[in-house]
C-alpha cells in the first residue's frame, strides 16, 4: 500500500547553539519525501528525502542570507540536501532507527535518525493517516560547515552540534484496482 506526505502537517527543523549561551531554531519550507512504509515488516521501509537549502528559514532574513552563501549551505552550487536510508533497524513497535546517508554541499555522511511511530487513525473524512517523529544530532563540521567567530570571552559564535527534528505525517493511498 502506497502512502503520501500530508506536507500540511510536516516539517524540516533544526536548532543550534548561538554565542554557546542561546538556541536558535529555523525550518525548511520546501522538502519533498518518498516514503516506502512496510507496516508488517518496518524493517523493509524506506525514504529519500530532498531538502531545498534556499528555503532555509531562521526568521531572520540576514542570517538566512549568510546560511545561504559559501560560507555554510553554499546553495548556488549545492541547491539540495538529501537523505537516503540504507536500512532500518526496529527497536520495539513504536521505535527504531533510519540508517542512511546525508548529503550536504555535496559530501555524504552516514546518519542514524531515531524515529518514534506515533501510530495511525482514520482522520473525519475516512483516510488512514499514520505519523513520525525522527531526531538526530549531527556535527556540521563533518560537511565542511566551519564558519565560525571566536568570542571575546572565549568560545565560539555557532554551535558545531544541529539538533535535527522531521515530523512526518502520512496518508494511506487506495491500492489501485486491477480492471
Amino acid at each position: 500500500m502506497s502512502w503520501q506526505v500530508d506536507y500540511a502537517h510536516s516539517e524540516v527543523t533544526f536548532s543550534v547553539k548561538h554565542m554557546m549561551i542561546s538556541t536558535v531554531r529555523g525550518r525548511f519550507d520546501k522538502f519533498n519525501v518518498n516514503v516506502d512504509f512496510n507496516e508488517q515488516e518496518p524493517t523493509r521501509s524506506s525514504v529519500e528525502v530532498q531538502i531545498d537549502a534556499a528555503s532555509i528559514n531562521t526568521k531572520e532574513e540576514r542570517r538566512d542570507g549568510h546560511l545561504k552563501s559559501a560560507d555554510f549551505l553554499d546553495v548556488e552550487h549545492h541547491p539540495y540536501i538529501t537523505f537516503k536510508s540504507k536500512r532500518v533497524e526496529k527497536i520495539d513497535d513504536h521505535r527504531g532507527q533510519v540508517i542512511g546517508d546525508l548529503t550536504i554541499r555535496g559530501i555524504s555522511k552516514e546518519v542514524a535518525l531515531d524515529v518514534t511511530y506515533g501510530g495511525q487513525l482514520k482522520n473525519p473524512w475516512g483516510a488512514t493517516m499514520a505519523a513520525f517523529s525522527a531526531t538526530a544530532k549531527i556535527n556540521r563540521t563533518d560537511w565542511d560547515l566551519t564558519w565560525n567567530q571566536t568570542l571575546e570571552t572565549g568560545g565560539i559564535l555557532v554551535g558545531n552540534d544541529i539538533n535535527v527534528n522531521i515530523e512526518l505525517e502520512l496518508v494511506k493511498q487506495p491500492e489501485a484496482v486491477m480492471a
